[in-house]
């Protein structure tokens, strides 16, 4: 498959670089460099162009079909997601290969879903979500815009990630339970039955 849509990736770090490994081994995208506020003189991230600051991205329109904030905190995530949106710049879905996503399934934008992870039947995500390596997100359970699934996470059937909520690695949500808006998981944690 040739890559068809050229990608700008917001966040340099490790988060970023996972991004950028996802979009390219999708097909569907060619990632054409990573804006970042910390940068200075480097010039790569990652064998991909540290193109500038943040703030920076006005000065690529035209060179990029969609753009993509690739920042693990869910609230700065949001807050230059919004950005974004307000300047009409096309927010897309990045999705790895071997995840398993149902086609009942409904997504929003901004959302990455990593290797190995399954989504299922009539789940659904919202704006700006996270879904590391392994997570999985049973029938009917729900995540609510910009909350972040770590690797290996579970969430039950009929459950609910609130809003900008974060589920560290190995924690579970049991089936019907709700973790609140901003509420963190701790790594290994079980919530609700």
């Amino acid at each position: 498959m040739i890559a068809t849509k050229k990608l700008l990736i917001v966040g340099a770090g490790g988060h970023g670089h996972c991004v950028a490994e996802v979009a390219s081994e999708s097909g569907v995208f060619e990632v054409i460099g990573f804006l970042d506020d910390a940068f200075t003189t480097q010039k790569t991230a990652h064998a991909y162009p540290l193109i500038g600051k943040v703030a920076d991205f006005k000065k690529c329109l035209g060179k990029f079909d969609s753009i993509f904030v690739a920042i693990g905190n869910n609230v700065l995530r949001e807050r230059l997601s919004s950005e974004f949106i307000k300047n009409d710049l096309t927010i897309e879905n990045i999705i790895h290969p071997s995840a398993v996503v149902s086609s009942q399934a409904k997504m929003g934008w901004g959302c990455v879903v990593f290797a190995g992870a399954v989504i299922g039947v009539r789940a659904a995500l919202g704006n700006g979500v996270i879904v590391n390596s392994g997570a999985v997100i049973e029938h009917d359970a729900s995540i609510h815009d910009f909350g972040h699934m770590g690797i290996n996470t579970s969430l039950a059937s009929a459950s609910v990630l609130g809003h900008g909520a974060w589920m560290q690695p190995g924690s579970i949500l049991g089936h019907g339970s709700h973790l609140p808006a901003g509420a963190v998981l701790s790594p290994g944690a079980v919530h609700g039955s």
